[in-house]
C-alpha cells in the first residue's frame, strides 16, 4: 500500500519507519530540521528493546501537494494542528483513500456516523470553526487509539518508550474490507492492530487517563509514575475520571476497566514525561482542547457536572496562554 504519514514526530516516525522497513511504500509529510533529516537519512527508530531500524526507502515532501495520491493517510499531527493541515489533506486522495485518525482525546468527529442521539454535533473544543469536518469527508475516516509512548530523540530519530499497540475502527463500527487491510499492514510490520466494533470505546478509555495525566503532569513536572504515587494527585485524577466516567456512560458508553486497572496500567510506563508536560517543557503549544475541553464540553452536553475537570482546565490552559504569549518554555533543571 501506499502510506503517507503526515506528521513525522514520535508516533509518525515510529509507524512510518517501520510500516516502511516491512516493505510498504511510506512517504512522509515533514518540516523543518525533521523534514532535512529524514531526507538525508531517511527515519531511524530504536525500539524499546535497542533494536534499531532505519527505513532508507521513504519519500519526504513538505507540501502535501508534491507526494501524490495515497491508499491510506496516517493523521500523526497532534489534535490543534490538524486544522491547520485539513484542507490540504485532499491531495493526498483519491476516490478510496481512507484517512486513519490517531490524534488523543476526543476527535472532532465524534458524533459522525455516530446514529446515536447526538448524531453530527460538532466537538468545538477540537475544531472550534467546523473547517476541519468540513475539509475532511467522515466517510474517508477510520479511528484510531495510540497506546504506544514515544519520543523525537532527535530530528530523524525516533525512540520507543514502551508499547506496539494501535486499535483501529470504523466509525459505524462494521468490518470493512479497508480496515482489515490496514490492520494486516500493522501487523507486518510488527504492531499490534486490532479492529474494533466501538471505537468510541476505545477513544473514552484512552482519553479517560490523558485528561487528567497530561495536565496535572504539565502543571506539576511530575513524570505518570510520581503524580500516580503522589496521593494528592492520584485523587485529583481519579476526581476527574470519575466525572468523565459519568458522561462517557451517559453518551452511551462503559469502559471495559475500572479505574484502579486504568491506572495502574499508566503506572507501569514508569518515569515517563507525558506528552504535554514534553511540549511544556519544549515550548511547543499545547494539546489541552481535545484532551480536556472536549471532555468538559461532552458534561455540559450531558448536563454532567465537571468541577475538578473545569478547575484543572483552567489552570492548564492559563499555563497555556503564558507560555505562548511569552514564547518560552519550562523546565526543571538540576
Amino acid at each position: 500500500m501506499k502510506i503517507a504519514v503526515v506528521g513525522a514526530g514520535a508516533i509518525g516516525g515510529y509507524l512510518g519507519g517501520w510500516l516502511a522497513a516491512s516493505g510498504e511504500d511510506v512517504t512522509f509529510i515533514a518540516r523543518g530540521k525533521n523534514l532535512g533529516a529524514i531526507k538525508a537519512r531517511g527515519m531511524r527508530v530504536i525500539g524499546e528493546d535497542g533494536k534499531e531500524v532505519t527505513a532508507t526507502t521513504v519519500r519526504v515532501f513538505e507540501r502535501m501537494h508534491d507526494a501524490g495520491t495515497q491508499d491510506v493517510v496516517l493523521l500523526t499531527v497532534k489534535a490543534h494542528q490538524v486544522a491547520a493541515v485539513a484542507s490540504d489533506l485532499k491531495h493526498l486522495c483519491h476516490g478510496d483513500t481512507a484517512i486513519v485518525t490517531m490524534q488523543n482525546g476526543i476527535p472532532w468527529w465524534y458524533f459522525q456516523r455516530h446514529g446515536g442521539e447526538h448524531d453530527g454535533e460538532a466537538i468545538r473544543a477540537a475544531d472550534s470553526d467546523g473547517s476541519i469536518a468540513q475539509a475532511v469527508d467522515a466517510n474517508r475516516i477510520i479511528g484510531s487509539v495510540v497506546y504506544p509512548a514515544a519520543v523525537l530523540e532527535s530530528p530523524g530519530v525516533v525512540r520507543v518508550v514502551e508499547g506496539k499497540r494501535f486499535t483501529l475502527g470504523e466509525l459505524d463500527g462494521t468490518t470493512t474490507p479497508r480496515i482489515e487491510r490496514i490492520s494486516a499492514a500493522f501487523s507486518k510490520a510488527g504492531f499490534k492492530a486490532p479492529v474494533t466494533d466501538d471505537i468510541r470505546g476505545e477513544i473514552w478509555l484512552k482519553a479517560w487517563g490523558n485528561l487528567s495525566f497530561n495536565p496535572i503532569s504539565a502543571l506539576t513536572h511530575a513524570t505518570l509514575v510520581d503524580l500516580l504515587t503522589f496521593p494528592p494527585t492520584r485523587d485529583l485524577s481519579i476526581a476527574m475520571m470519575r466525572e468523565a466516567e459519568q458522561i462517557a456512560n451517559r453518551l452511551g458508553v462503559t469502559f471495559r476497566l475500572g479505574i484502579d486497572k486504568r491506572i495502574a496500567g499508566a503506572e507501569k510506563v514508569g518515569a515517563h514525561k507525558t506528552s504535554m508536560l514534553q511540549d511544556v517543557e519544549a515550548g511547543r503549544a499545547l494539546e489541552y482542547e481535545a484532551l480536556i475541553g472536549a471532555v468538559a464540553e461532552l458534561g455540559r452536553l450531558t448536563n454532567t457536572p465537571t468541577p475538578h475537570i473545569d478547575a484543572v482546565l483552567a489552570c492548564v490552559s492559563l499555563l497555556a496562554k503564558t507560555l505562548g504569549d511569552a514564547k518560552g518554555r519550562l523546565a526543571i533543571s538540576i
